[in-house]
């Protein structure tokens, strides 16, 4: 027997005497908009908040964009390697927000996904020279249960891997890119002054790589999929290149690389989600980059965003920046399927710890997406 639509049944009680449907109920809970939520910067000894108002949303997916956990900071820093990571992990598993997060996730079906920044990695700005890297990815793949996701065996390098995930109907595709474990060194100026507070500047060594040619093919091979939307996720800002902090900027060839590599791909559809920060906030390159508006979402930390520290940073550069400024609270970012005039559109939201939208982007979706030369115009 075919069941009617819930909605249906409702229409048909109504129509009835009170007595054929029993006693009056709440309304029904309203279907959640189509979400996937992301953050990054998560203090595993800290409180969290946050867990609970990303819960509330019913995403169909969450992804932690790095520093899941701090290995090298606090008490931990104190603590030996490769020891020390593992026991972040633990400590994260057994904090009550998170717990009842990953209970409440698994119960509804949430799928959870995620790469790596410095911290989790195991060194603060750490890269390919890190000589614990294999030790933390048998770590990481172990708490988030991606050993047969991510890229190689545990003996060889690389948590790079790909995912998906159905909103509204779209096929959403999440590349997940590990920008640490072949990333050549950083480059530093003579003194602080030459890009403060880091000192950092642009390494224009032709040999130097953030994510090494096994990702990049891995990367190319991703992109020629077919999907209706994509979603890049880098530990590390994209689009931003004023700051002096971490950056695919600092390495100026890279970042002209993923640009190219999207355009000739004819990769359709992507939006690049960071962290990093500790502070969120909406960046857009013009459509001359690669065919079409690139847009990057930001979203940290989780719960530890600078706070006070922001009304400084709160004014740092960025060209590209969408809105007068950005987002120095606890937050997390959000990307809605929602309707436009012309199909489905894309809504990127910063959220705070409360769930409330801080900033918002919406773009339809035929939008992302390059024009075909032989279409009239």
């Amino acid at each position: 027997m075919i069941k009617p639509h819930r909605h249906l049944l409702a229409a048909l009680c109504l129509a009835l005497p009170l007595a054929a449907c029993g006693e009056p109920k709440a309304p029904a809970a309203v279907d959640p908009v189509p979400t996937l939520a992301f953050g990054s910067c998560l203090r595993q000894w800290q409180d969290q908040p946050v867990w609970q108002s990303v819960s509330a949303l019913q995403p169909e997916a969450f992804v932690f964009l790095g520093d899941n956990v701090y290995t090298d900071v606090g008490a931990y820093a104190a603590k030996p390697l490769p020891e020390r990571i593992g026991e972040a992990y633990r400590e994260l598993s057994q904090q009550p927000q998170f717990a009842a997060f990953v209970a409440t996730a698994r119960a509804r079906g949430t799928a959870l996904h995620a790469t790596w920044d410095d911290h989790d990695y195991g060194a603060n700005d750490g890269g390919a020279d890190f000589p614990w890297r294999t030790q933390s990815k048998t770590h990481f793949l172990g708490f988030f249960g991606l050993e047969r996701t991510a890229s190689g065996t545990a003996e060889v390098p690389g948590i790079y891997h790909a995912g998906s995930v159905e909103l509204a109907g779209l096929r959403v595709q999440l590349l997940l890119l590990d920008t640490r474990s072949f990333r050549s060194p950083l480059k530093k100026g003579p003194d602080s002054s030459s890009c403060p507070p880091t000192g950092t500047v642009a390494n224009n060594d032709p040999e130097a790589t953030i994510l090494g040619e096994e990702q990049w093919a891995w990367l190319a091979k991703e992109l020629a999929k077919p999907a209706d939307l994509r979603l890049l996720a880098s530990s590390i800002q994209v689009i931003p290149d004023q700051h002096c902090f971490e950056k695919w900027a600092n390495f100026p060839a890279e970042r002209s690389r993923l640009l190219q590599l999207i355009r000739d791909s004819d990769a359709n559809g992507v939006v690049v989600l960071s962290g990093d920060r500790h502070l969120a906030e909406i960046s857009q390159l013009p459509a001359e980059a690669v065919g079409y508006p690139l847009y990057e979402v930001t979203a940290s930390g989780l719960n530890s965003a600078i706070g006070k520290l922001g009304l400084v940073l709160n004014r740092e550069d960025n060209r590209y920046r969408v809105g007068a400024g950005n987002v120095t609270q606890d937050n997390f970012g959000t990307l809605q399927i929602v309707a436009g005039r012309e199909g489905p559109a894309v809504a990127l939201q910063i959220r705070d710890v409360a769930g409330k939208v801080r900033q918002q982007t919406i773009v339809e979706l035929h939008r992302l997406r390059r024009a075909d030369p032989h279409e009239t115009r």
